[in-house]
């Protein structure tokens, strides 16, 4: 198993998975208790990584609803036992998951509703781990980040030298740039960008470098 990432009491982990390659994160605070952001599939693979993390995850919270984010949440949410956060401007793709798959001829497990909505600005907290989520929409109506002191977990808003595709239904690139200027460009240069697809920055480097934000 990968060692975590640790950021001062955090500890991340992001697993890449499925054929898309996206990048599922567990993260946890010191008392070891945690959240599980976008199982997007290989399900197997990921419960590994949570046995192996000793992490007791309370919860899965969803950035965003496209098919490749949750395409493991099923099998997950029954196997630990725990609820599924999604931002209520979201339920339309969530609903339309298996259908949004079949056009790329992949298999996907169409997952039950989410128990509960998240609201802009809303807390979740585990143990010593606090998030806060903030809407971001553009890549997705209802796509939302989560902050902790240090980390940011980014979905499909911000990548290493690139940005959310905007060219999908519910896309909006003006709203994409606005969020990703208002929400995560205003946080300190060294906090951590978890991002849905590829690797880990830091907002510094994408404020500096990042060609669609010049």
């Amino acid at each position: 198993m990968s060692a975590p990432f640790t950021h001062g009491p955090l500890r991340v982990w992001s697993l890449p998975t499925g054929p898309i390659q996206e990048n599922t994160v567990l993260i946890a605070g010191q008392q070891g208790q945690g959240f599980l952001i976008d199982p997007g599939d290989d399900a197997g693979r990921i419960a590994t990584l949570i046995a192996g993390s000793g992490v007791t995850v309370t919860g899965i919270l969803l950035t965003h609803a496209h098919f490749d984010h949750i395409g493991a949440v099923q099998p997950l949410r029954e196997q630990l036992g725990v609820p599924v956060w999604l931002h209520p401007d979201d339920r339309d793709l969530y609903a339309l998951g298996a259908q949004s798959a079949a056009r790329w001829n992949l298999p996907f497990t169409q997952p039950a509703a989410p128990d509960h909505d998240i609201t802009d600005g809303q807390t979740f907290t585990a143990g010593d781990l606090t998030l806060s989520a903030h809407h971001l929409p553009g890549h997705a109506p209802g796509h939302v980040v989560f902050r902790a002191p240090g980390v940011v977990i980014a979905g499909d808003t911000l990548f290493q030298g690139g940005i959310g595709r905007t060219d999908l239904p519910g896309g909006n690139h003006p709203q994409l740039l606005s969020g990703i200027r208002a929400q995560l460009l205003t946080l300190p240069d060294d906090t951590a960008v978890y991002p849905g697809h590829g690797p880990c920055t830091t907002v510094g480097h994408e404020r500096r470098s990042n060609p669609f934000l010049q």
